[in-house]
């Protein structure tokens, strides 16, 4: 299987902006995401992804992010193999979003 394709923080931005449809899914853990978050996000832990997925729908683009991007292209790699075809993750997970999208956003 191929690796999940990555989209850049101002792809995503824009992605976000046009495509309301688009699952934003945040695969850290609860207290990073209360650090850091990108509005409107999932946050489904990527330990426990394989219990959450009821909670994504498959029909409806997904991307998933991390910390640093990481965590999420394993996530991305998970739902891919998992029935979910439009997945990607990422670059740089909200690490790279700070500094490329939103330089306001807690960096940690």
């Amino acid at each position: 299987m191929n690796p999940p394709e990555e989209i850049a923080p101002a792809e995503l931005a824009a992605l976000l902006e046009d495509d309301p449809t688009v699952q934003l899914v945040d695969v850290r853990e609860t207290w990073e995401a209360e650090l850091a978050a990108i509005p409107g996000a999932m946050v489904l832990p990527l330990g426990r992804l394989p219990e959450l997925t009821d909670a994504l729908d498959p029909d409806r683009p997904i991307v998933t992010y991390c910390h640093h991007g990481i965590r999420s292209a394993q996530a991305a790699q998970y739902l891919l193999a998992n029935g979910f075809d439009d997945v990607r993750h990422l670059a740089g997970g909200i690490d790279a979003w700070a500094v490329e999208v939103d330089p306001e956003l807690r960096r940690y």
